[in-house]
């Protein structure tokens, strides 16, 4: 009889390849996701500026482009904004897609929208 014996425990080798291969593509996906996220709250921070400085719609979109060019926003310009008046106030809202490919034929939408009005729901988009 064989008392001394002891079952290891522990990660096998396939285990650990598999590990690192979800690991690899949760940093290569995030890696492709945050750019988006940071140019989406610099768009959020470039509307809120736009609308602090009032005025016309004009100004309101010169303003929008200053912020854009110092913000390194490429995905949407100042004519892309939605700007109309909401209870006697000027409000500003945006709203647009981000295609991220992965692999093959594979590729992840992300669907940003914001708006600085106070009841938080961004009107729908009109032809122009």
């Amino acid at each position: 009889m064989q008392a001394g014996l002891k079952r290891q425990n522990g990660i096998s080798l396939v285990g650990l390849i598999l590990v690192l291969a979800a690991l690899g593509f949760i940093g290569v996906l995030g890696l492709k996701i945050v750019p988006t996220y940071t140019e989406y709250r610099a768009i959020q921070n470039a509307i809120v500026t736009a609308k602090a400085t009032g005025g016309s719609v004009i100004e309101i979109q010169k303003s929008f482009d200053a912020s854009a060019t110092t913000g390194y926003i490429s995905s949407i310009t100042s004519r892309d904004l939605i700007i109309g008046k909401e209870n006697g106030e000027m409000e500003i809202s945006f709203a647009y897609e981000k295609k991220i490919p992965l692999v093959g034929p594979a590729s992840l939408l992300l669907e940003y929208q914001g708006t600085t009005s106070k009841t938080a729901a961004a009107p729908a988009k009109t032809d122009q």
